[in-house]
């Protein structure tokens, strides 16, 4: 099946269900992860298939699907407990260090194109805010406050604090959930569903810089829920209902989040994201590449202090 995959791209859908509904039943060594990410061009979600279904090879107890019960309870536990914790999110500014790629579509082969650092501003009252302090190393003199991406090109995204889980889990999206798998993140143990919002439902925009129209979408992807504390340790979404002619093609996030301290108290936050987007210029789809890292939450009107490890040159940014 993967040696099938670079001619038939769309076979992905297929060795991942199998991945997922059959398993394995063979050691996965290093030389098998080597050939999926070369003939799978370092697609995430393969690897990721592959690497569950290793587990349940090993501990198929542990990896065993919840019963319905326990699968609604733990939905319904974190729908609730992640409105209330949006709802009391707190005022905070944090570092962003944004790595940013390209590449021909599908092939993986990123080249690198720049680097930021962004302070990032949180508050209810005002929502999210950029100030953009570093260009590949170079200090921003006077960064405005919500200073748009746009002023130095490129791709870039908003929503990983609030929007799309609060999308997710509000009522009104009327969203569609299915139980998947279950999976390990870090040394917690979470159940995998799936999800998908209309875009009649989602309050989801894309823009794009070659034209000024604007287009509602809707999303579908995964959520990890742990399954002890009923907090979504990662998301993962893909736009949807895109219409066919416009310039953006495809819009891929993946958000992971851990537990924070901020004035002395815990909140479950992004740490890292990767979110690429395939868009067409002429006869050939490019995709755009984001890789962020969220660094030193602290209180809202804090500082924040740009450090040594924060402008180290990257020649090419690793791959996934």
């Amino acid at each position: 099946m993967l040696y099938t995959l670079q001619k038939n791209p769309s076979g992905k859908a297929d060795i991942i269900e199998a991945l997922r509904k059959r398993g394995i039943d063979f050691v996965l060594t290093d030389g098998l992860r080597s050939l999926t990410r070369s003939k799978g061009a370092n697609d995430d979600e393969l690897k990721r298939a592959l690497e569950e279904a290793d587990r349940r090879r090993i501990d198929p107890v542990a990896t065993k699907l919840p019963t319905e019960k326990e699968a609604a309870t733990v939905l319904e536990n974190a729908k609730k407990h992640t409105l209330i914790a949006l709802e009391e999110m707190p005022d905070f500014v944090v570092k962003q260090q944004i790595k940013r790629s390209y590449a021909y579509a599908g092939t993986g082969n990123y080249l690198n194109a720049d680097q930021l650092v962004v302070a990032v501003s949180y508050s209810t009252s005002l929502g999210e805010q950029n100030k953009i302090l570093t260009l590949n190393g170079v200090l921003q003199e006077n960064p405005r406050p919500n200073q748009l991406f746009s002023d130095i090109g490129g791709y870039t995204s908003i929503g990983e604090f609030v929007g799309f889980l609060s999308g997710v889990f509000k009522p009104e999206s009327e969203t569609i959930f299915g139980i998947v798998d279950t999976d390990l993140i870090g040394d917690r143990k979470t159940i995998v569903w799936d999800y998908r919002i209309k875009a009649s439902k989602a309050s989801y925009k894309i823009s794009s810089g070659d034209t000024s129209r604007v287009i509602n979408a809707g999303y579908e992807g995964k959520i990890w829920i742990d399954r002890q504390n009923f907090r979504v340790l990662r998301f993962e979404m893909n736009a949807t209902e895109i219409p066919p002619d416009y310039p953006v093609r495809r819009v891929h996030r993946i958000i992971d989040y851990d537990w924070v301290t901020i004035n002395n108290d815990k909140y479950l936050l992004p740490i890292t994201a990767d979110v690429s987007l395939i868009g067409r210029e002429k006869n050939l789809l490019l995709e755009s590449r984001n890789r962020s890292r969220f660094k030193n939450y602290q209180k809202y009107g804090t500082d924040v202090k740009i450090l040594d490890d924060d402008i180290k040159p990257e020649t090419e940014p690793k791959k996934p």
